[in-house]
């Protein structure tokens, strides 16, 4: 198999490719990520592992997709367009991940793959096997520039508890023990005025602060989150910056959101586009 291609070499344009499970209320998964995508200036394919039928309120049905069609995915697009950045959300079960663990090291996406490990969404529903989190901690991780993870999932990949900054600190150095050469701790789990996400990254700690911003709208945080830092990866952006730029890019994402159905809706992944006014909140 040949090498990974480069977007912006061959076509003048950053492409990043995201691997996940499609969302039919458009809120999360493969739409919010290619939304994300359009809206930094980056083109954007996709890889579905799975179609589920939710909405705002929750996920009703599960359909994976077989391992050999996820697998000749990947290499269509890559044999093809290229990837200048991977990302990976929803990948449903254990024969999933070892699919996508076995392309990626095909294709030497490792320098370039952030690791979104969804476990459950956001209405309660799990969206990962319980079979398949020791596959990620074993294959996907150790080939990841960057995991994303937030508290609860965290709290699965590195076996302890996170009840404050010291244990968000012990955890990542678990996880970090794994294999991936970073993780972005989110902290939208944790209390307190605001949401701080900490970046540990050779041997660093980098703290992200953010207003805590006041909405139901919150379906795909995680999914836009890691979107958005594979989008300014594709860029050519070093990490730290990625990172700082989608966290920026999340918030106002977060304050334009207005409310869509009838339970977690989704985010307003165009604001940067439309230049969409910040909704105002009475508090």
């Amino acid at each position: 198999m040949s090498a990974r291609s480069s977007g912006r070499e061959r076509w003048g344009v950053p492409v990043a490719l995201t691997i996940a499970g499609s969302d039919s209320g458009g809120g999360a998964g493969i739409q919010a990520d290619l939304k994300t995508f359009q809206a930094l200036g980056v083109y954007g394919a996709s890889v579905i592992t799975a179609v589920t039928a939710q909405n705002t309120l929750g996920v009703r049905a599960v359909h994976e997709i077989p391992p050999d069609v996820v697998a000749a995915q990947i290499d269509a697009v890559l044999e093809d367009i290229g990837a200048d950045a991977v990302k990976t959300g929803m990948l449903s079960s254990a024969r999933i991940v070892r699919v996508v663990a076995e392309r990626v090291r095909a294709w030497g996406l490792g320098d370039v793959l952030v690791v979104d490990p969804v476990m459950v969404a956001k209405s309660g529903d799990r969206l990962l096997d319980p079979d398949a989190v020791d596959a990620v901690r074993n294959e996907l991780l150790p080939l990841a520039a960057l995991v994303t993870p937030n508290v609860p999932e965290a709290e699965v990949l590195a076996g302890v508890e996170i009840r404050d900054e010291d244990d968000v600190a012990a955890a990542a150095a678990k996880i970090l023990s794994l294999g991936p050469r970073a993780v972005l701790m989110k902290g939208g789990h944790l209390g307190g005025g605001e949401a701080t996400d900490v970046l540990f990254s050779g041997g660093r700690a980098l703290r992200l602060p953010a207003p805590r911003v006041s909405t139901r709208s919150t379906h795909g945080t995680g999914c836009t989150l890691s979107a958005a830092i594979a989008a300014r990866l594709a860029q050519g952006a070093d990490l730290e910056t990625a990172v700082r730029d989608a966290k920026a890019y999340l918030t106002g994402a977060l304050e334009r959101a207005v409310p869509i159905g009838g339970g977690h809706g989704p985010l307003a992944h165009d604001w940067v586009l439309s230049r969409r006014e910040p909704v105002r909140v009475e508090r």
